[in-house]
């Protein structure tokens, strides 16, 4: 028979019955019926008893021990230190004590192990990114070196590959830069005023070429009659725009259309919307595409440009503006970006 709790109450409340009638019968003047009394509330009382110490105090709490044990194996952590503080059995305590203490140590290592796996993956990248548009300058350059500079046509041409190669190399270094600076919080925001509007048709007018080399119309959607006033930063917030305008451009579908909304979102706030009617984004990159370096479709990315650090540096420039980015998408539909920012009188 296993040692459950009501049979070593049952052996225990027997032995102490035993022990109370062998004492009681060498006692002068006690009889059969006193024996029997008094051996069956002995042992009544002694079994409720140990069995409840055994099974409410001491069983019970192994169990839940037990069952905490489980649910870190399994990544549970459905625990508040509030029911630690309201139970006065120490068993209990110490079962959950261990179990926040564990899971709190738990969830340390569990994000020890993302931060050593982030940084693996960003060194990767970072090398691959640098690797390229240096061993292409390099690949120029000891042509040249090698005779071809005395070709007019080779030594232009070659050259200006370089000089691409090169400006490629430091947008990427500005962009860690920048980067690196969001998210320590060394680059410090300037909040202005600032007529959102006017920003966008400025942006339209750098990216006109663009635009138009991919037969792309740009558009912008708002109620407002005049000048659309927000508060933020005017440099990261046109940086924010012209990455998200430009890849809409970019990955859109040629002929197709990019509009950008200006919408009163309450009393205090501007949506901004950058849709396009391009490809759309499957979904299961749509987690994914803030994160650095990453691409949806990597042959794609290189061939349209780009460092890779956009959509990271917008996300960051906005968490820096309160606010964050969202991104809805759908296949053959388009893909549609929105934020909002503080409407300023």
């Amino acid at each position: 028979m296993s040692l459950s709790p009501r049979f070593i109450a049952l052996i225990l409340a027997l032995l102490i019955a035993g022990l109370t009638i062998t004492f009681l019968a060498f006692v002068p003047g006690t009889n059969g019926n006193m024996l029997f009394v008094v051996g069956t509330s002995s042992f009544l009382l002694s079994f409720f008893l140990v069995l409840y110490t055994i099974d409410i105090l001491v069983y019970r709490e192994i169990t839940k021990l037990y069952d905490a044990i489980r649910k870190l194996k399994v990544r549970d952590f459905s625990i508040s230190r509030k029911s630690i503080l309201k139970t006065g059995n120490p068993f209990k305590k110490l079962n959950d004590e261990i179990f926040v203490y564990v899971a709190r140590k738990q969830k340390e290592i569990d994000e020890l192990k993302k931060m050593e796996q982030f940084r693996r993956e960003f060194l990767a990248d970072v090398s691959h990114e640098l690797k390229t548009p240096i061993f292409a300058a390099q690949g120029f350059i000891h042509t040249l070196i090698d005779g071809a500079v005395d070709d007019e046509f080779v030594r232009d041409k070659f050259l200006a590959k370089a000089a691409r190669s090169l400006d490629g190399l430091d947008a990427l270094v500005q962009d860690l830069v920048a980067l690196s600076q969001l998210e320590t919080g060394e680059l410090k925001m300037h909040f202005d005023r600032l007529d959102i509007r006017q920003i966008i048709d400025e942006i339209f007018e750098q990216l006109e070429s663009l635009a138009n080399a991919r037969q792309t119309t740009l558009k912008i959607k708002t109620t407002y009659l005049g000048p659309v006033w927000v508060k933020a930063d005017r440099q990261r917030i046109t940086q924010v725009m012209t990455n998200l305008i430009q890849n809409a451009i970019k990955y859109g579908n040629e002929n197709g259309k990019v509009v950008v909304s200006l919408e009163e979102d309450g009393k205090k706030h501007i949506q901004v919307t950058v849709k396009d009617d391009g490809p759309g984004i499957p979904p299961e990159h749509l987690s994914r595409i803030f994160e650095r370096f990453y691409r949806v479709e990597k042959s794609r990315s290189k061939e349209q440009g780009g460092t890779g650090l956009g959509l990271a540096i917008v996300k960051h420039i906005l968490n820096a503006h309160k606010t964050k980015i969202t991104v809805t998408s759908r296949l053959e539909k388009g893909t549609e970006f929105r934020f909002k920012l503080d409407k300023e009188g």
